[in-house]
C-alpha cells in the first residue's frame, strides 16, 4: 500500500481525507498543495487532476479527486473491518448525509466560515453572516432531529457519513455568532466526535 494525499493542511475538504485516513490507520504521505503551497498548477499535478484542485489521492495506480468520492473509496477499500457498512440500505441511508452536507449545508456555512475565519476583519460582510447563520440554524434542525434517534448520522456507530458535517460544525459551534435554536443533539454529537483520538489533530488546523 502506497498512498499519497495532496492538499493544503487547512482545507476542510482535505481535512475530510486526512481524518478518515487516520481513522482507518492508513500509512500515507501528505504533500501540502494549493494556495500558498503552489503545486496545483504544475504539469505533474495537472496530470493527476486536470481541474487543478485539491484534495487528490494516489493509491498505487488509482488516482482520485473530489473529496466525497475519496471518502467512499477509502472506506470501501480499507474500512471493511471498521467503518464500512455492508448492508447497502443502511449504507446509503447513512451516506446521504455526505451529499446533504455538500448541497445544503456547505453553501450556507461557507458564507459564515469565509467571513469570520478566512476574511480579514475589516472586509467581513457581517450582514451576510447574520442572514446565513439564521438560515443554517434552520437547516441544522434536520440533522438535530436525526441525532435525536441515533448517536451518529452513520447510525449506531461513528462512520464516514459523520465526517463532512463534523468538520464544519466543529467550527460552527466555536464561532461568535448569535444562535436561536437549541441543537441539543447536535451539540452532544459534536462532543462525541471531538473526543475521538484523531479528530482535533486535523480539525483544529486553520
Amino acid at each position: 500500500m502506497s498512498i499519497t494525499i495532496w492538499g493544503r493542511p487547512n482545507s476542510l475538504n482535505v481535512h475530510k481525507v486526512l481524518w478518515l485516513a487516520a481513522e482507518l490507520g492508513l500509512q500515507f504521505e501528505h504533500i501540502p498543495a494549493g494556495q500558498q503551497y503552489g503545486v496545483v498548477d504544475t504539469a505533474e499535478f495537472l496530470a493527476l487532476n486536470p481541474n487543478g484542485l485539491i484534495p487528490v489521492i494516489q493509491d498505487g495506480d488509482t488516482v482520485l479527486w473530489e473529496s466525497n468520492t475519496i471518502l467512499r473509496y477509502l472506506t470501501e477499500v480499507y474500512g471493511k473491518e471498521s467503518l464500512w457498512i455492508e448492508d447497502p440500505k443502511l449504507r446509503f441511508s447513512a451516506e446521504k448525509w455526505i451529499d446533504w452536507y455538500t448541497t445544503t449545508v456547505l453553501p450556507v456555512f461557507g458564507i459564515v466560515f469565509f467571513n469570520l475565519v478566512r476574511q480579514a476583519a475589516d472586509k467581513r460582510d457581517l450582514a451576510a453572516v447574520k442572514v446565513a447563520a439564521e438560515k443554517l440554524e434552520k437547516i441544522l434542525d434536520v440533522a438535530n432531529s436525526e441525532l435525536a434517534k441515533q448517536p451518529y448520522l452513520s447510525g449506531s456507530n461513528f462512520g464516514v457519513a459523520d465526517i463532512p458535517l463534523a468538520l464544519a460544525l466543529n467550527h460552527w459551534f466555536n464561532l461568535d455568532v448569535q444562535r436561536h435554536h437549541d441543537h441539543t443533539h447536535l451539540k452532544a454529537w459534536i462532543e462525541r466526535i471531538r473526543a475521538r483520538e484523531h479528530f482535533l489533530k486535523v480539525a483544529s488546523i486553520l
